[in-house]
């Protein structure tokens, strides 16, 4: 981290969809010039300055000026801040230039990647230079994966307080979601079937859940990939289309917090099979939005999640939790969990060394609580 960086965090890619919301918290949360120092960023000065005025965000919010292809001015613009934001993908096309910037400057760097492949990439070609800058990479940082990844991490500090050890086998159950694609989504994965389809080798990166684990394979995992009867639910469960990311998530944070589920830990993750829930993403198809366009404000104040994990120790005994958020997942609430996850590291984690990090295992405790009190979200023990 740059400690003596100009602002604190800057949100690269503030005029689309899904940046404007990040801008737009915040300025509702922490106007400008004070607590924390933030700027916006993007190719054009003119619509960075109408949507600073659209959201009403304070006319003294600072404008920064760069673009993906220019990278002496990604390269300017990380140098001023503490940590960027970024919500520029897909990522696999447009965030190269973001990492390498942050990595070689010792910059924080946050995203809303669910793109396996090119993570990987990151990791294999960035991680021993943030480790010696001190940059910290943190991918994923809004509803893939954040809920799911902390919601394990809730589920097994549960289990050590309950069953006494951490649980080898955790599950997690997807009770109730509504919300939508922006086009961006739909467009990142795009982008990643499109790479699957010059570079077949990647196939293997999507499927396989230690993907984000070099030098680890832990156990064979559950496939996750039809129907099937969950008895510790009561109910049927099917598959669920974010698995493939989170899942690899989960994977990385258990081996760089040390293995503490184990290094025999097996997860999956599937919907709960229930009249009215889960109703599934929409968009997904042709004739879907497009890139800058997503749920209205009505439906995303609309909008909401309600995640269960169970925890199940050797002996069968078990522990439920739940994580549950107040907007829609993609936008309503990814834009406020990426805010303060940025907010929480420059803040609260300041001891963290360099590296691609996942949030979960990079703020743990001290970023449940934060997105707890500033991001609509609630953990709790069931039973």
């Amino acid at each position: 981290m740059r400690p003596d960086a100009e602002f604190d965090i800057i949100v690269y890619g503030a005029s689309g969809y899904t940046g404007r919301l990040v801008a737009e918290h915040l300025a509702r949360q922490y106007g400008s010039g004070g607590e924390v120092r933030w700027a916006m960023a993007g190719r054009s000065a003119e619509k960075l300055a109408a949507v600073r005025d659209e959201i009403g965000a304070p006319a003294d919010v600072p404008l920064v000026t760069a673009d993906a292809s220019n990278p002496a001015s990604l390269e300017a613009m990380v140098r001023r801040a503490k940590a960027v934001v970024t919500t520029v993908g897909p990522y696999q096309l447009y965030g190269d230039a973001v990492v390498a910037a942050c990595a070689a400057a010792g910059t924080d760097y946050l995203d809303l990647s669910g793109e396996p492949t090119w993570m990987r990439q990151v990791i294999e070609r960035h991680d021993a230079e943030a480790k010696a800058s001190g940059a910290r990479i943190v991918h994923s940082c809004g509803f893939d994966s954040i809920p799911f990844e902390l919601g394990v991490f809730f589920a097994e500090e549960a289990a050590r307080e309950r069953l006494g050890a951490p649980a080898p086998r955790v599950k997690g159950r997807v009770r109730a979601i509504r919300g939508g694609l922006s086009g961006g989504t739909a467009a990142s994965g795009k982008a990643t079937m499109e790479a699957i389809q010059k570079d077949p080798s990647l196939f293997a990166v999507i499927v396989d859940p230690f993907a984000l684990t070099p030098g680890f394979r832990g156990p064979e995992q559950p496939r996750g990939d039809k129907v099937e009867h969950d008895a510790d639910v009561g109910a049927d469960v099917g598959p669920f289309m974010m698995a493939v990311i989170n899942t690899k998530n989960i994977h990385r944070s258990n081996l760089l917090m040390g293995h503490p589920w184990g290094r025999d830990f097996v997860y999956d993750e599937m919907s709960v099979l229930i009249p009215g829930a889960p109703a599934e993403f929409a968009g997904m198809g042709e004739g879907g939005p497009q890139p800058g366009e997503g749920p209205t404000a009505e439906e995303r104040e609309a909008g909401f999640y309600d995640l269960l994990f169970i925890a199940l120790a050797a002996d069968g005994r078990r522990v439920k939790v739940s994580v549950k958020g107040d907007r829609d997942p993609g936008y309503g609430s990814t834009s406020k969990i990426i805010a303060e996850t940025a907010i929480c590291l420059i803040q609260q984690a300041p001891e963290v060394p360099g590296g691609v990090w996942t949030p979960g295992a990079a703020m743990g405790r001290r970023l449940i609580e934060r997105l707890q009190a500033r991001a609509g979200l609630a953990f709790a023990i069931e039973e």
